[in-house]
């Protein structure tokens, strides 16, 4: 199954909001899963609005351009991340290990949502202009903080630089959903997950 299929289906997000999804939210999705399996350049308006079933003017309604659909798919992504990651740190004060699987629950997740929108980060950032891209790159720096925060707790005495590598290699870790092939299940896929990261970033305590 492709990228571009596994979109198919999953919101364009963070959490469920509970609202019915609008027609520019399904046009978006499927926008992000057509870039994230042809690339930015491999992929035109009249490409997306056929793909969606809407003609030029209609999508034009909704979007100005494609820059346009992937401001609109990331940064709103990177916002709830940060939004996510503060909440669940909050949720757990004085317990940096149940924070630490809090943060890897809610990420995991969300990386099994939205492998097209990894996809699309990783790969189509740059095509951005400066603004929203400098707005993204904040946004993921504030929420990497969050996860230095906690392991920093986690390994007293542990240099702050040295918590930012885990970090990001735990973020490697579990961004690898665009990969991932359906041979195994879901649920599974997020147990298997947890458990690496987890163990990852537990590690180093005994280090």
């Amino acid at each position: 199954m492709s990228v571009e299929q596994r979109a198919r289906g999953t919101a364009v997000g963070v959490t469920g909001t509970g609202r019915r999804r609008s027609r520019r939210d399904e046009i978006l999705e499927i926008a992000v899963g057509l870039f994230a399996s042809r690339g930015y350049h491999g992929v035109s308006m009249d490409d997306i609005g056929a793909a969606a079933g809407v003609t030029g003017p209609a999508l034009y309604h909704h979007f100005a351009g494609k820059e346009a659909m992937m401001v609109a798919a990331l940064v709103p992504v990177s916002e709830g991340l940060l939004d996510g990651g503060r909440a669940r740190a909050a949720g757990h004060p004085d317990d940096p290990r149940g924070t630490l699987e809090s943060l890897i629950d809610f990420h995991v997740e969300f990386a099994l949502a939205n492998p097209a929108v990894i996809a699309l980060h990783l790969h189509e950032l740059d095509r951005l202009p400066d603004e929203p891209r400098r707005r993204i790159r904040r946004l993921q720096r504030l929420y990497v903080e969050e996860w230095v925060t906690v392991l920093t707790a986690l390994h007293p005495g542990q240099p702050a630089g040295e918590a930012r590598v885990l970090a990001h290699a735990a973020f490697g870790l579990m961004n690898s959903t665009p990969f991932l092939g359906g041979e195994v299940d879901r649920r599974r896929r997020a147990a298997l997950l947890r458990a690496a990261t987890l163990a990852a970033l537990l590690a180093e305590t005994a280090a």
